[in-house]
C-alpha cells in the first residue's frame, strides 16, 4: 500500500513523531503505527483529517491505492465472505432444525445427541463468523468501499445512508429467516405432537 509510505513521509517532513501525529489526528499512537506498517487502513474520517493536517488532497493521499482497493473488493476473499455468510446461515438452520428434531423425536438418546449436535454446531457457527470478520479486517473491505465512494463524489452522509440501507436489508433478511425457521419448528413440533397422540 502506498498510503503507509505517504503517511510516514508526510509525518517525517513535518518532523513529527507517531505520537504527535496521533494527537493531531485524534487517534492513538498504535493506530498511526498500524497505518504505517500496513496493519490497518484509515477510515474515511481519518483520511479527511490526514488530508487536512498534511495540506494535501484526498486524491493525492490515496493515489496508488485506488486500484488496489478496487481489486481487493473484487478479489477472492470478497467472494469468500459471501460463502461464509451462507455457511453460517446453513449452520444456524441445522442447529435449529437438527437439534429440535433429535430432541423431539429421539427420546432420551435424542436429547443427548441433540445437546452434542448443538455444542458442535455452536462452535462451527462461532468459527465461521470469526473467519468472516478476520477476512473483513485483513482486507479493510468496508473502508475501501467508503473511500472509493467518497472519491467518486459521494458525501459522508451518502455513505452513511448507504451503510444504513445495507444494514436494514440484512436485518430484514434475518427477520424473514428467523420467522421462517420459527414457523418450520412449530410445524415440526406440531407434527411430532400429532404423531405421538396417534400412537396413544
Amino acid at each position: 500500500m502506498e498510503l503507509s509510505k505517504t503517511i510516514k513521509r508526510l509525518r517525517t517532513e513535518k518532523k513529527w513523531s507517531q505520537e504527535q501525529l496521533a494527537e493531531h489526528a485524534f487517534v492513538s499512537r498504535q493506530t498511526v503505527s498500524n497505518w504505517e506498517t500496513e496493519k490497518s487502513y484509515p477510515d474515511v474520517h481519518s483520511l479527511l483529517i490526514l488530508s487536512d493536517i498534511f495540506g494535501v488532497s484526498l486524491d493525492e493521499l490515496v493515489k496508488g491505492d485506488v486500484e488496489m482497493m478496487k481489486n481487493t473488493i473484487k478479489n477472492e476473499d470478497a467472494g469468500r465472505l459471501k460463502k461464509l455468510q451462507w455457511l453460517g446461515a446453513a449452520e444456524m438452520f441445522a442447529l435449529m432444525f437438527g437439534v429440535t428434531l433429535l430432541v423431539e423425536c429421539g427420546g432420551g438418546i435424542g436429547v443427548i445427541l441433540g445437546c452434542l449436535l448443538a455444542g458442535i454446531l455452536s462452535v462451527c457457527i462461532f468459527m465461521t463468523f470469526r473467519e468472516f470478520e478476520r477476512i473483513k479486517q485483513d482486507n479493510d473491505i468496508q473502508t475501501y468501499r467508503e473511500v472509493l465512494a467518497f472519491l467518486n463524489g459521494e458525501t459522508l452522509d451518502d455513505i452513511e445512508k448507504e451503510k444504513e440501507a445495507e444494514n436494514r436489508k440484512k436485518q430484514k433478511k434475518l427477520l424473514i429467516f428467523t420467522a421462517a425457521a420459527g414457523g418450520a419448528i412449530l410445524i415440526v413440533c406440531a407434527a411430532a405432537a400429532v404423531l405421538q397422540f396417534l400412537h396413544l
